[in-house]
């Protein structure tokens, strides 16, 4: 699948280039790489159009932007020239397969920085991992929805999740994560590609869904469904400014909110659902 590259350079980065990612997001942009002076941005090319970018001249912190192909073979080279290891304090280091050296945190992950959201480097996968370790998920059911490269699923197989379900609608990130899963030798990982009418009849301890607040919004009945009595939502992916409207969207299906985490501006919710 050959995908469309957009750079965008800022005039001032901050904070501008996390305002664009959750924009362009909703737009079906779907993996990001941020840049000394701003943000490229890919989806893929049959989904591109230049109505997509109509408006990006409200933002008066744009300085400049191109679009450019990238065919698929190429993908590897792009990642590999952006991707640096990322730390989650010192529990967990997100590596690739090329970077080398020794790691002091008590965890490592390894992912292959294919062409698929979700390598660490974006705040809120940080935020979910970073929860993730203090939840208590030994023995647990638990769902990775829009799984991106699988790294959320992987690191509950680590953390001792009975079995992990991880779907995402995209191709390219279905084929990463079957990579990703074997590459850090998992087997609890189940992985598929579709939306969330996959989960219809399944049911979970724990949902956790980085992915973004419409879309969000619109599944919180499904997860509502398939949660178990007393479950965790863990719900990122936005901003810290859309907390109202998601806990109170959230609560009309049964979701009683625990907890924020918070880093810059993006945000990561705790749930409990009480049927």
């Amino acid at each position: 699948m050959n995908y469309i590259e957009l750079t965008i350079n800022f005039k001032e980065v901050d904070p501008w280039r996390d305002i664009l990612v959750s924009h362009l997001a909703e737009k079906g942009f779907e993996s990001f790489v941020e840049t000394k002076s701003g943000l490229q941005s890919y989806i893929p090319q049959n989904d591109f159009s230049e109505a997509l970018l109509s408006d990006l001249g409200d933002f008066e912190a744009i300085e400049n932007s191109n679009v450019k192909l990238i065919e698929d073979e190429n993908w590897n080279a792009e990642w590999e020239k952006n991707f640096d290891p990322v730390f989650v304090e010192d529990k967990l280091a997100i590596i690739a397969p090329f970077h080398q050296g020794e790691f002091s945190q008590e965890m490592k992950i390894t992912i292959q920085p294919q062409m698929s959201f979700g390598t660490g480097h974006h705040q809120t996968t940080w935020l979910a991992s970073k929860r993730m370790f203090e939840l208590s998920l030994e023995g647990k059911r638990v769902l990775d929805m829009g799984t991106g490269t699988g790294i959320l699923a992987i690191l509950a197989e680590k953390l001792g999740a009975a079995n992990v379900y991880a779907p995402d609608i995209d191709e390219w990130s279905y084929r990463n994560a079957i990579e990703n899963v074997a590459l850090n030798g998992c087997t609890k990982i189940r992985v598929e590609q579709g939306d969330h009418t996959l989960l219809f009849g399944k049911e979970f301890d724990v949902i956790i869904a980085n992915i973004n607040k419409n879309i969000l919004i619109s599944h919180f009945e499904t997860y509502s469904n398939a949660l178990v009595n007393g479950g965790t939502l863990l719900i990122s992916g936005f901003f810290k400014t859309d907390q109202t409207d998601l806990v109170d969207q959230a609560s009309q299906f049964g979701f009683i909110f625990e907890r924020i985490d918070t880093k810059e501006d993006w945000a990561l919710i705790q749930l409990k659902l009480e049927k």
